[in-house]
């Protein structure tokens, strides 16, 4: 005979554990972070002054993957509560509240600090790039590359 009670702790663990390797997910979003396929491509260099430099929040990703983990330890939560359609509403509100919850956790776990570089090209340009804080410290009056690609745009030293 198998235990139901060991099986659904086995499964809000296997759920826990999908949850927690969500925060593992995030994409590198900073100056130094380069994509695989960026490697050995082309890119157009352009020298400039810093000149002003804010904190920013880049917001978390939103994947389906905190929703789904969430949804399912809710579900099994909600399942061992009451008995008969009691227990089955219990699940089903679980599961909404669970997923709800997932998302949301999901989206905060892979929340990360950003800079706002504002830069005045050599050509009298100015150009604005928000990137991952990835401890630079730049300032204002500094010296930098702005590396740009199909899409991409990023500020280095």
């Amino acid at each position: 005979m198998v235990n139901r009670s060991g099986m659904k702790w086995r499964a809000l663990a296997g759920a826990m554990i999908a949850a927690l390797a969500v925060g593992g997910c995030a994409q590198g979003l900073g100056g130094g972070t380069y994509a695989r396929t960026e490697a050995r491509r082309a890119m157009t260099v352009q020298f400039g002054t810093i000149e002003a430099v804010r904190a920013v929040q880049l917001e978390g990703t939103k994947t389906p993957i905190g929703s789904v983990a969430g949804a399912a330890i809710g579900g099994i939560a909600g399942n061992t509560v009451g008995g008969g359609r009691g227990q089955a509403v219990a699940t089903v509100i679980g599961a909404v509240a669970g997923g709800l919850a997932g998302s949301a956790v999901e989206e905060g776990a892979t929340r990360q600090a950003g800079v706002e570089v504002t830069v005045r090209l050599d050509n009298d340009q100015f150009l604005a790039v928000v990137q991952a804080d990835e401890g630079e410290g730049f300032r204002p009056g500094e010296r930098v590359r702005v590396l740009r690609d199909a899409g991409t745009t990023r500020v280095s030293r």
